[in-house]
């Protein structure tokens, strides 16, 4: 009963998380920090009082410090294992040694973090690091409660654009088949969501979803990742281990950010793709698997096969159905919607009303290039949702968390010939600002310095009839 109760509280919270570590301003920092991002975190001073609080409720993230009295990080992560608990394990160490992050990562760790560390990494790697114990909880097939598990919907896919409706007619192609899938696109468009929604919407819906992000692993831990080990294999391992591939047998395995797993390793992850077979490390018994393999880069694919970095065969293997993701500024139309969205996530996950955005933060937020794309515009929207003690956010209280605009440099000079009047080399500046941004609002504004509203005015003063973003001569 006691473990259902916690899991119950546990679920309207972003994750819960425990946090593990002697030190308590330390510790209390790091908590601190998890809260005011909307995690559900518990602290523990030492391993062992660890080990009942895992005992008693279910965690999405163990956060623990390398050294320890009693009992260290290492000993703790090794009786985790044993426990096989779902939790992901971040290892938190100011003795930054490459020996102990290995040791910790063979034993089943997450990932590490070392001393002194600042919170965007922290918030980030934490993350992380629920989403994928989560992920996890589901292709094993049962529920953060313990029941069954059946198929999992599609998950939100915000937004109405042209970009929108094209990507998910894609999906909606390449879905009902078994196809090998390639997904191209910038850091924060929603890969991993486009993934999840493909096979969520197909044939392999009823087995599990396993995601490997890449960049996380070593690349000595990556072939253990991915293909398992028996014990023995190394040093530090204690048990045999399945690796991804068995894990995900029946289902879909997205390799994130695929292009950084090392060319011996591609070598043999285009055998399993071709032939549907791997060993173990430390083993020579050849494995059969059935997996629908999804990868996903932010990277050109062509430049780094050109570069010797990717291989050729395995790019063509993989690249049988590409899909691009769209940046979001490519999608700007959706920027009202998605933050709609993410303002209601968050007031369900503080369980409080948060602040409005007016109509002229909106404008504003439009008008942004969004370099993080659609995870910089959801981290900024849960900052404002915590940080903000203000019924209503207006674009003077929101410009202190947009990062300054770059200048944009116009290399076309208009001709400026003798006798010009000022409003007329005004209006030659705007049309040859609207011109070299094909039509596009927002843009031109920005480069002029000008706002949005401004620009359309002085449009219409000059004859031009708006038609949506762009704006076109009338008559």
């Amino acid at each position: 009963m006691k473990r259902k109760q916690a899991l119950a509280t546990q679920s309207s919270s972003r994750g819960a998380v425990l946090v593990v570590d002697d030190h308590a301003a330390a510790r209390t920092s790091v908590a601190d920090v998890l809260r005011r991002c909307g995690y559900s975190v518990d602290e523990c001073s030492s391993g062992a009082e660890a080990l009942a609080a895992v005992d008693r409720a279910d965690y999405d993230c163990i956060i623990t410090d390398l050294k320890m009295p009693g009992m260290s990080g290492l000993d703790f992560i090794r009786q985790l294992e044993r426990r096989r608990v779902r939790a992901r394990i971040i290892m938190v160490t100011a003795y930054a040694s490459v020996s102990s992050a290995v040791a910790a990562m063979r034993m089943g760790a997450f990932d590490y973090i070392e001393k002194p560390f600042d919170l965007e990494q922290l918030e980030k790697l934490t993350a992380e690091a629920v989403r994928h114990a989560r992920l996890l909880c589901e292709a094993g097939g049962e529920s953060r409660d313990g029941t069954a598990h059946e198929i999992s919907a599609p998950p939100e896919m915000i937004g109405s654009s042209p970009p929108m409706a094209e990507l998910r007619a894609r999906i909606a192609q390449v879905a009902m088949t078994s196809e090998t899938v390639l997904i191209i696109g910038e850091s924060g468009t929603g890969k991993e969501l486009v993934a999840r929604w493909i096979h969520a919407s197909g044939p392999r819906r009823h087995g599990p979803f396993i995601s490997v992000n890449c960049p996380a692993l070593a690349p000595h831990l990556m072939e253990s990742e991915l293909f398992g080990h028996e014990r023995g294999a190394y040093t530090g391992a204690d048990s045999p281990r399945a690796g991804r591939f068995e894990t995900a047998d029946g289902g879909t395995l997205l390799l994130d950010e695929i292009t950084e797993i090392d060319l011996p390793l591609q070598a043999k992850l285009l055998r399993v793709l071709q032939e549907k077979t791997y060993e173990r490390v430390g083993s020579s018994e050849t494995r059969r698997v059935d997996v629908r393999v999804i990868a996903a880069t932010n990277r050109d694919l062509i430049r780094e096969v050109t570069e010797g970095r990717f291989r050729t065969d395995l790019y063509y293997r993989l690249a049988v159905l590409p899909i691009e993701v769209p940046p979001l500024r490519e999608r700007k139309d959706d920027i009202p919607e998605l933050i709609a969205y993410f303002r209601m996530r968050c007031e369900e996950r503080l369980e409080r009303a948060v602040p409005e955005i007016d109509t002229s933060a909106v404008e504003m937020l439009a008008e942004h290039d969004w370099p993080g794309n659609v995870r910089e515009l959801e981290n900024l929207v849960t900052r404002l949702c915590v940080l903000e003690n203000t019924p209503r956010i207006s674009a003077d209280r929101l410009r202190k968390w947009l990062p300054a605009a770059s200048t944009c440099h116009i290399k076309t000079t208009p001709d400026i010939p003798v006798g010009m009047t000022i409003p007329e080399m005004e209006r030659r500046l705007i049309e040859k600002t609207l011109e070299r941004f094909g039509g596009h609002r927002a843009k031109a504004a920005k480069a002029l310095g000008i706002g949005v509203r401004t620009l359309t005015d002085r449009l219409r003063q000059y004859g031009y009839a708006p038609r949506t973003k762009e704006f076109r001569k009338a008559g």
